[in-house]
């Protein structure tokens, strides 16, 4: 039985977090731009390692886009500070600065909402040369491009930890700072920084997958848990600083280590941690003080508060994930072979700021991009393809598409089925007239359906905000979720869950765009149940919870672009923070 005040909590945040035609969720209603958040947290006193900045033909090399999604075709990076450094840089690190007049600002691997960054990360790993001769707890600094060491640890108690899992196996850890959100967006801010902790995790096993590594959420890992390990229950080391929530482990390890791990036999991975162990580290010697974020004390969103503590992820086992060495599957050939490389999709990625109206994609790039958010088990492998083997529960999260400019295909309202058991449930939940047809030429193990033809420009644009970047793409959806069923199943904290798996598919939408020579973003600014009524949607069984539009870019010749380290990265930085 799940406890009914939290899941009250829940839900009651949920509704009252709904933007709707006559009203927005409440916010601050203006922005207070001296006290903005700093977008960069730091720990005093805590020694710094400059991760190596590796340009892109250095070792190790970026494989090709299309490689890294076909299981055993990259072959295991070996475990240096050179693999760490690109690990961290496809999926934490700065990928430019940008500067209008006096002004710099820095974007970053992982997506934000607002380019306010409330993702932190952590990385808890053994001995590493070049790095220390001894396990410890790091924070990452990605302005630094470097790792703080906040803990020691004994390689004893990191191998007793770590006895169950691959070897060379670590951990990265993510929390959020809801403040930097809540500067900006007020109460909805909860609900973006879930997403973003969900982009974070599409960057980290994309990153994972681009060195031949694997990655998995540690998602039986309690919040309690996960605060010991990082350090975020030490109070001492907050006084005066914005706090951190903990949202998620991640455990990495190399392919060709485990599979000699594995030698042909099945092993299962827990996806949780000793807690007794955990505890220990609370114990060992730590150092460094974060830093004060904003000038003044951050606006108190008590709403905010509450559902945080509802929905923490209480203590329990979750099932185990079976991993064992078999033969990479068969693959079909890469659609669109000879593409660019992984490296160079991952670095250019951005948030478009508005879409040219004009741009088209043919209709087999469309299916291929679709193909890509299907979280389906691969036979062969009895695994999901990258990047949905992070994730070991079960899909919860559909598309309703608003299709404008697709080659070949009527534009209308469109529905990807993501688990085709669910077909059944959603047709019953939409409205009646809906014809539910196949689209000519669509792949026939695409769960893609056509609801209605017709001109959705308008109608996509109205429930966005009035955003003009929903009706002016290629194509915008909603990313609808099976909500109450997941939140009485598992309870209050799946909440959390639901989001994180929008923002993986908003990462892959966001690559994919890139590789097609277009370009995305996210759209946490809808009018929830006007969404919901376009689509048949009339309780809570199904709810919308973040939108995404894919297109044309359009330039904005104001700005100059500057490499996001470099001879100039110290400048860039002083600038930065005068700014």
């Amino acid at each position: 039985m799940h406890d009914a005040d939290k899941l009250e909590a829940v839900l009651r945040y949920h509704e009252r977090t709904k933007h709707q035609f006559h009203r927005y969720a409440r916010s601050a209603g203006t922005l207070d731009w001296v006290n903005q958040p700093n977008p960069f947290r730091r720990y005093e006193g805590a020694p710094l390692m400059q991760l190596p900045i590796l340009g892109a033909d250095e070792e190790p090399l970026s494989p090709p886009y299309e490689e890294i999604y076909r299981r055993g075709a990259v072959p295991s990076a070996p475990l240096t500070v050179r693999s760490l450094s690109r690990l961290f840089e496809y999926a934490l690190a700065l990928s430019a600065w940008k500067q209008a007049g006096g002004t710099r600002w820095a974007l970053r691997s992982n997506p934000s909402s607002g380019n306010l960054h409330p993702t932190e990360g952590y990385l808890l790993i053994g001995a590493v040369p070049g790095l220390a001769p001894a396990p410890g707890l790091y924070h990452y600094a990605p302005r630094e491009h470097g790792l703080e060491r906040r803990a020691n640890a004994s390689a004893e108690w990191f191998a007793q930890l770590m006895r169950e899992f691959p070897p060379e196996a670590f951990l990265v850890g993510l929390s959020s700072i809801h403040w930097r959100e809540a500067w900006k967006y007020g109460e909805r801010a909860f609900r973006y920084c879930q997403h973003d902790a969900g982009h974070a995790i599409g960057t980290l096993r994309i990153a994972a997958g681009t060195l031949g590594w694997s990655a998995v959420v540690l998602h039986g890992l309690a919040d309690e848990s996960i605060e010991a390990l990082v350090g975020l229950n030490r109070a001492e080391d907050f006084a005066g600083a914005e706090r951190e929530q903990p949202e998620l482990v991640m455990l990495v390890w190399p392919n060709e280590a485990a599979g000699r791990w594995c030698a042909g036999a099945q092993r299962t991975l827990p996806l949780g941690l000793d807690s007794l162990l955990v505890r220990e580290l609370t114990q060992q010697d730590w150092c460094g003080t974060a830093n004060r974020l904003s000038r003044d004390d951050p606006v108190d969103w008590a709403v905010i508060d509450e559902v945080t503590l509802a929905s923490r992820q209480p203590t329990g086992e979750r099932d185990g994930l079976d991993l064992f060495d078999a033969p990479a599957p068969a693959h079909r050939s890469a659609a669109f072979p000879n593409g660019p490389s992984a490296g160079r999709i991952i670095r250019q990625r951005r948030s478009l700021l508005a879409c040219d109206g004009r741009t088209s994609i043919t209709a087999e790039r469309f299916y291929a991009m679709l193909a890509r958010v299907m979280p389906r088990v691969e036979l062969e492998a009895n695994r999901r393809p990258l990047p949905w083997d992070a994730m070991a529960w079960e899909p919860r999260i559909h598309l309703a598409l608003f299709v404008h400019r697709v080659d070949g295909l009527d534009p209308g309202l469109y529905v990807l089925v993501r688990d085709p058991a669910k077909l059944d449930k959603l047709k019953r939940a939409m409205h009646r007239h809906f014809d539910w047809s196949k689209p000519p030429g669509c792949p026939a193990d695409l769960p893609l359906h056509r609801l209605e033809s017709g001109d959705a420009r308008q109608l996509a644009t109205q429930v966005s905000c009035s955003q003009d970047i929903a009706g002016d793409g290629v194509f915008s959806l909603g990313m609808i979720a099976e909500y109450r069923d997941a939140l009485f199943t598992h309870g209050p904290w799946f909440y959390r869950l639901l989001f994180w798996e929008t923002g993986v598919i908003g990462q892959v939408l966001y690559l994919e765009a890139e590789a097609a020579g277009i370009g995305a973003t996210g759209i946490g600014c809808f009018f929830d149940d006007p969404v919901h009524q376009v689509f048949g949607f009339s309780d809570l069984e199904f709810q919308s919870l973040y939108h995404f539009t894919v297109g044309g870019p359009v330039q904005d010749r104001r700005l100059t672009t500057l490499a996001p380290y470099g001879a100039h990265a110290e400048e860039l930085r002083r600038g930065a923070d005068l700014a």
